[in-house]
């Protein structure tokens, strides 16, 4: 409990120290999602690309194992027309949250919020296990980890479309 209770000081240090202005950036599609991890260029690349942001509903970055899936889960189940979720870029090495994210995919929750089998230091969702199964179910994750290269991501999206 006293380490969440650090983390969270830290994290809202870093917001002042550190600042990342950009989360997300809405598109023009409905069916795919990506997913830039701790890779903010990528980011900024992708969204000042019209033709891709025509083709994607939203393209954002995840920092944390835990706040930050929630998020994702919750925007999944409110846009009922998304079916896939590419998680391109760069993983921060502290959190994991990239590898988080894969692993809730594949392995799910326990009953207590916990990701099954996270190398990440904080993996508990305030998700229900409902809305994680259902996220799950619905929502074709594409592990793209380590591609940082707009072009290929660019392809990719391609053979989804």
């Amino acid at each position: 409990m006293v380490y969440k209770e650090i983390e969270n000081c830290i994290g809202e240090i870093c917001k002042y120290f550190i600042p990342i202005k950009h989360e997300y950036y809405l598109g023009n599609g409905s069916r795919i999602a990506i997913c830039t991890l701790s890779s903010i260029k990528l980011l900024i690349e992708i969204s000042n690309d019209t033709k891709l942001m025509n083709k994607v509903a939203i393209v954002g970055r995840l920092l944390s194992e835990n706040k930050g899936i929630d998020k994702i889960i919750k925007y999944c189940l409110t846009n009922r027309e998304l079916a896939h979720l590419i998680v391109c870029g760069e993983d921060g090495h502290g959190h994991r949250a990239g590898h988080s994210l894969i692993t809730l995919s594949n392995k799910g929750i326990t009953k207590e919020g916990k990701i099954i089998m996270s190398k990440s230091p904080y993996p508990h969702l305030v998700s229900s296990y409902e809305d994680v199964q259902t996220f799950r179910d619905r929502i074709t994750i594409h592990n793209l980890i380590k591609v940082t290269n707009l072009n290929s991501i660019r392809v990719y999206i391609e053979r989804l479309v």
